[in-house]
């Protein structure tokens, strides 16, 4: 990697520096943060959630509010804060039982996904967020391992005056969530501080929960040409129910029921996490601009599962996990001249790094019994990138890069009880190149296309079980894409449109395998190959006297075009589990000029997915519709804020989220009835 990267970068630094009359940007620089205030001259679909659509008379917990209005992703609230939410973007990490698979997550630069591929959305602070952009496309490959989408925050900076912010919230099954937040600018040091607490009965049986959560931001302007911004995360999240997915019989029954093994093992999950991010920043005199990022936390977790773990080879029915995480990144950025024309550069080198403690206990009727696995995992990732986009005429601008990325998986086994030493490595190693070309049509109206080329590692917690024996899955590989996209974006004072096509082909697609005789814990195996293509439309229209109507399609086929399980079945030509061949939001909002007040009405609709590889199990489709009202009024020094939301208005019953390829086939996550939340928002400004 050494022979490829060093001397790009020394004809690159070679180049001469000019002035550039209209800075350009690369699309999407994660880590640098660089980023386009005009879109279209972009080459990838990106999706920008402002503050205002972040808070809209909405729960402010869980990022699937937002992200559930836009195109090509599906966020999904499983109504079980043990396992967290799923969001898949395209079809990539819909098969993810827990965390997030295949989207990278990122805030204000920080990376919330581990090295091995698994994100966590619970650590968003959405409380801080200015806005949160969404992005897909071959172009998102280009920012290492499992990067189908990317997911990523930008705090907001503090108001000039000292600002106390409160809101509380109250709904139905005994949620409530209340927070506060603190921000101000005291000389050169930008404070925003918070602290919010969740709790919820939950819709179904044994589903309680209560989550608490930090945030501090600090940003300091050191010079004219240097800054530091240190971010401070915390979250604890103890003795979480898991009511564990339904059968169809048992959803027939009582959609509300937890069902009996998770009474008999009291299913449950704490987690405990912290986590500190540092990003320098210094523009150098002759405008290279230079990053160094640094982060580094912990993660506790302990999780009773749905059954004993005290077979031969289980690994137990308790497992917990403490983490030791972090990485740095040095990145160099430019912008110049080449062949007479605008050009701007990017190259960086980072590491990070994963060590983790896994111990696996019997679980004894809820309580914690005998040892059955004791080993440390770490994984150690290398990457280095270089990204261009460049200015080839008036209306024509390409972005092309390439990255390089070395991934390595280490287990020491230490539990000797069963006469195996399990302990093994793998390496991942991989060059994805990604280019996009862009034409400005007219000022309004854009056109693009781009072709990329992906990889997504298995998780270690993919890894972690064997089809038979005990042991880490080594024999699972990675799955490798290939992506294409075209596209086009219009703009125009009383709204837009964006319209993208996209092909993406899989090879070694990661899928759940089948159990373990006598366990019912989760592996992995790979299929042959699949493809993904679609559409998504994004349409805004702002209407008069204050109408405003928004539409967001997605149109996926994602199918297995070459699959056969170890039992002998052909499963080719089925469609990826998880998938819905449509989704589609619309919102009609309402806002009188010149009032506080504002009102809109929802609808949300998803086409049937299925539940396994042979798509013998499914959901139905279904549409529902919300309905939201807030009013805003200030009053001298205070900012008041009410708000009302009701969830399903016509109470209808359908799936909200499935567990793919579940064991005794209880694959069913039941979303609630009609719901309602009534919450206030008070602030006071010191001026």
């Amino acid at each position: 990697m050494r022979l490829l990267t060093l001397p790009t970068l020394s004809l690159l630094i070679a180049l001469p520096v000019q002035a550039v009359e209209r800075p350009l940007s690369l699309p999407a620089q994660v880590i640098l943060g660089s980023q386009s205030d005009d879109q279209n001259q972009q080459p990838l679909t990106r999706s920008v959630l402002s503050d205002a659509e972040l808070s809209r008379q909405q729960l402010g917990a869980n990022v699937s509010e937002p992200l559930q209005r836009l195109p090509g992703i599906l966020a999904l609230n499983r109504q079980n804060y043990a396992q967290d939410l799923q969001i898949s973007s395209r079809g990539f990490g819909a098969r993810a039982a827990f965390g997030v698979r295949g989207v990278r997550l990122v805030q204000d630069g920080i990376p919330l996904t581990m090295p091995d591929g698994q994100g966590q959305p619970a650590l968003f602070d959405l409380d801080a967020l200015q806005r949160l952009e969404v992005l897909r496309g071959p172009l998102t490959t280009l920012y290492g391992n499992a990067s189908g989408g990317i997911i990523q925050g930008f705090s907001s900076e503090a108001p000039f005056h000292p600002t106390l912010n409160s809101r509380s919230a109250v709904g139905s099954d005994g949620l409530w969530r209340s927070r506060l937040r603190y921000g101000a600018q005291h000389g050169d040091l930008n404070i925003n501080a918070n602290i919010a607490r969740l709790h919820t009965d939950g819709y179904r049986d044994h589903s309680q929960t209560r989550r608490d959560s930090a945030n501090l931001r600090l940003g300091w302007d050191i010079d004219d040409v240097s800054s530091l911004t240190l971010l401070l995360n915390s979250l604890d999240q103890p003795n979480t129910r898991d009511p564990l997915g339904l059968s169809a019989e048992q959803l027939r029954q009582d959609r509300r029921q937890a069902v009996s093994q998770s009474q008999t093992f009291n299913t449950r999950k704490s987690v405990r996490h912290q986590q500190a991010g540092l990003n320098y920043q210094r523009r150098l005199g002759n405008d290279d601009q230079l990053t160094l990022m640094a982060y580094g936390g912990e993660r506790f977790v302990q999780q009773y599962l749905g059954f004993a773990g005290a077979g031969e080879f289980a690994g137990g029915g308790v497992v917990e996990l403490d983490r030791r995480f972090g990485g740095v990144e040095l990145g160099w950025q430019r912008s110049s001249q080449v062949f007479g024309r605008p050009v701007e550069l990017a190259a960086g080198l980072t590491y990070d790094y994963q060590g983790e403690q896994r111990d696996g206990f019997v679980n004894d009727n809820g309580h914690k019994g005998q040892r059955k696995r004791d080993e440390f995992n770490r994984v150690d990732s290398q990457e280095a990138y270089l990204i261009s986009t460049w200015q080839l005429a008036p209306r024509w601008q390409l972005t092309a890069g390439l990255r390089h990325s070395r991934i390595q998986f280490d287990s020491d086994d230490d539990f000797f009880a069963d006469g195996q030493d399990d302990s093994g490595k793998v390496r991942y190693q991989r060059s994805n190149p990604a280019a996009g070309l862009s034409w400005q049509w007219t000022p309004q109206l854009s056109l693009y296309g781009a072709l990329g080329q992906g990889f997504e590692t298995p998780t270690f917690q993919e890894l972690a079980y064997r089809p038979s024996g005990s042991g880490l899955n080594f024999a699972l590989k990675p799955s490798l894409s290939r992506n294409a996209e075209l596209g086009m974006k219009w703009r125009h004072a009383s709204g837009y449109l964006d319209l993208a096509l996209f092909e993406s082909r899989v090879r070694d697609e990661i899928v759940p395998g089948e159990n373990q005789v006598g366990t019912e814990r989760s592996t992995f195996t790979n299929a042959g190959r699949s493809t993904r293509r679609g559409l998504e439309l994004a349409l805004e229209q702002q209407f008069e006297h204050g109408l405003r109507g928004y539409l967001a399609y997605t149109w996926l086929q994602a199918r297995f075009d070459r699959y056969r399980r170890t039992d002998g079945s052909d499963l080719s030509g089925r469609d990826l589990p998880g998938t819905a061949r449509q989704s589609l939001y619309a919102e009609l909002a309402w806002q009188p000029a010149a009032q506080g007040f504002s009102t809109a009405v929802e609808l949300q609709a998803l086409s049937q997915r299925y539940a396994s590889d042979d798509n013998q199990a499914k959901a139905p489709g279904y549409a529902v519709f919300n309905w939201r009202a807030g009013y805003r009024q200030a009053l001298g020094g205070w900012l008041l804020e009410p708000f009302l939301r009701i969830d399903n208005l016509a109470d209808r019953d359908y799936i909200g989220s499935l567990i793919i390829n579940a064991a005794g086939a209880r694959y069913y996550e039941p979303a609630p009835g009609r719901q309602w939340l009534a919450g206030v928002g008070l602030e006071y400004q010191w001026r």
